[in-house]
């Protein structure tokens, strides 16, 4: 898999992520920074701590680590896959 192949998978797990039920359309900005702190961090907690403080900041609302875990975990693997393949 390519990185903009990546990008995309995780672009599109991230819209249907949708944590504040606000549909696939609402997060924008959130996503494109939670893929680039994907391209610079490989540990889940570091990144879901980010995606946690990135969702924060636009929509001062705060989701729990766990669910920010969680996602963290499925962008990691794409990241691995499409690492494992270059």
């Amino acid at each position: 898999m390519s990185m903009s192949e990546m990008n995309r998978r995780a672009v599109r797990v991230l819209e249907e992520w949708d944590p504040f039920a606000l549909g696939e359309e609402r997060y924008g900005v959130e996503i494109g920074n939670v893929v680039d702190q994907l391209h610079v961090l490989d540990h889940p907690s570091d990144l879901a701590k980010q995606i946690q403080s990135i969702y924060e900041v636009s929509f001062e609302k705060w989701i729990p680590l766990e669910k920010c875990v969680d996602i963290s975990y499925k962008l990691l693997a794409l990241k691995y896959e499409a690492k494992s393949i270059i």
